[in-house]
């Protein structure tokens, strides 16, 4: 598919909606674009439910809105959208979609679920008060409610078509639809239970699967914030390939290109906000600060990390304040991770800085970035001078053999690392040291968060450059630095001249 890369997508339209008119030509106007475009009747939904807030349009309501449509248009079967809290979603997905649908085809049969009956009955009432609105009976004058059907539960159409409202705790028995959206169907506080967790699976696949009138042709949507692993969108995306996937992260860790339009897409590059106006990256680093780095890895970052770790349990990392004072046989490693290309779909670089002291490994300092060949080369040279260590651990493959060369003709120690087994392993190996209390990270750093989410939740994360990072500097053997090691010793004093 042919794609148009551009900053922020054109808008016009959308932006010059406003819930006043001043003639009747403007109305029709007005009235058109509601009509044709769903991003704009989004836009006025929001006008009428929260009439005193400001509406603040961005490419991630045009993206939202695209999919949507395109799952009307029995384009899109099966709908995955993950996103943060307070994002628009359920204005969009199931207030304002479910009625664009209803006024395109009055005869369309429409199911809306949530986790607990109040969040489903609210959302009901804001898709009846849209319904029952004047500006929508004028924009779409054949959609009408019957008056033998206006309820919480449901609403129905004179022409048959309906909206039901249900819960999991609800029933569906006897009931089916043509487009089934599934709203927050997990409560965060529930994420942790095994049972609960399990129960929504089970009751979307023994249960929800079965309404939809025609199992071919018919769509089911999901919109939800990650919460856990496990979670409905984990299993379904585990489970099969079938399901589109709209991935709103509040940070992007990666570059990509997110389609908004046909042949359209927004470049979105990496550590790009999702949404600057509402939450610039200062509000979401403070909302970080108060979740703690997992829960907002899941509901902001749409990655979430296994409860204590998958192998390297949280409790096992030690903390300093300040590094200790250096000693005679104290040593600085530094162990890179390098990427063999540049560019927000490859992999990243990265450096971790330790000081080796009495057993003990003390993580002083990071550096990740995704960087061509002369850039790489140049950050590690520099990045060696900044910090002085005395070996420099480089995976002999791919550019780390050129680095290599390039350190040396520098007047570094270079070593030359041939992993002899699997990312996993080599972890699991080192796991023991985690465990004794040996690794030791700060309490404090800006690059902190990131680390322990991935550290975290590997082996199921979705990077795990910083980890091998860590493991090939941990691994290296320097039990020949001892106080024995007399040779050595005197090595490491020449070392220490040098730089003094």
């Amino acid at each position: 598919m042919k794609t148009r890369k551009q900053k922020r997508p054109k808008l016009a339209a959308t932006t010059a909606i406003s819930p006043l008119v001043d003639s009747a030509a403007h109305r029709a106007a007005l009235d058109a674009i509601l009509r044709t475009d769903f991003a704009s009747f989004i836009q006025r939904c929001f006008h009428s439910l929260a009439p005193g807030s400001t509406f603040l349009m961005n490419w991630h309501i045009v993206a939202l809105a695209y999919h949507l449509e395109q799952v009307r248009l029995g384009k899109i079967k099966r709908l995955i959208i993950n996103m943060p809290p307070r994002s628009l979603k359920s204005i969009a997905c199931s207030v304002a979609f479910l009625a664009f649908v209803l006024g395109h085809d009055p005869t369309k049969r429409l199911i809306a679920v949530s986790y607990g009956s109040d969040l489903a009955t609210k959302h009901a009432n804001d898709c009846r008060s849209i319904l029952n609105s004047d500006w929508y009976r004028r924009v779409f004058p054949r959609t009408r409610i019957s008056p033998t059907k206006n309820t919480e539960s449901e609403v129905v159409t004179t022409r048959n078509g309906y909206r039901l409202t249900t819960s999991l705790d609800g029933t569906l028995t006897g009931r089916g639809g043509d487009i089934i959206i599934i709203d927050d169907p997990l409560k965060p506080i529930d994420a942790l239970s095994d049972p609960k967790r399990e129960r929504v699976n089970q009751w979307f696949f023994n249960t929800l699967l079965s309404r939809l009138d025609d199992k071919q042709n018919g769509a089911i949507i999901v919109v939800m914030q990650r919460l856990h692993m496990n979670d409905l969108t984990g299993v379904l995306l585990n489970g099969s390939d079938k399901w589109k996937l709209l991935n709103l992260t509040a940070i992007a860790d990666r570059d990509e290109e997110i389609e908004i339009g046909e042949e359209l897409t927004y470049f979105r590059r990496a550590g790009e906000v999702l949404h600057s106006e509402r939450e610039p990256i200062s509000v979401l680093e403070s909302i970080r600060s108060q979740l703690g780095s997992d829960t907002f890895a899941a509901q902001y970052q749409q990655a979430p990390v296994p409860p204590g770790g998958a192998m390297i349990k949280r409790v096992w990392v030690r903390r300093y304040e300040q590094l200790p004072a250096r000693e005679t046989y104290s040593h600085f490693i530094q162990s890179w991770d390098c990427a063999s290309k540049e560019g927000g779909q490859n992999d990243w670089s990265v450096c971790t800085t330790w000081l080796v002291q009495q057993n003990k490994y003390y993580l002083v300092d990071l550096m990740r970035g995704r960087f061509d060949y002369p850039t790489l080369r140049s950050r590690v040279i520099a990045h060696a001078k900044v910090h002085k260590p005395h070996r420099i651990l480089i995976e002999d493959a791919g550019v780390g053999t050129a680095l290599i060369q390039e350190l040396k003709k520098a007047h570094f120690t270079a070593i030359a690392v041939k992993p002899e087994r699997d990312k996993l392993t080599r972890m699991s190996i080192q796991t023991g040291k985690f465990e004794s209390g040996q690794v030791l990270f700060p309490k404090y750093a800006s690059w902190l968060a990131e680390l322990e989410a991935e550290l975290f939740a590997f082996p199921h994360g979705r990077h795990d450059d910083q980890v091998d990072s860590i493991s090939q500097a941990l691994g290296h053997d320097i039990g020949f630095y001892g106080l024995k090691a007399i040779n050595e010793g005197l090595e490491h004093l020449i070392w220490d001249l040098c730089w003094r």
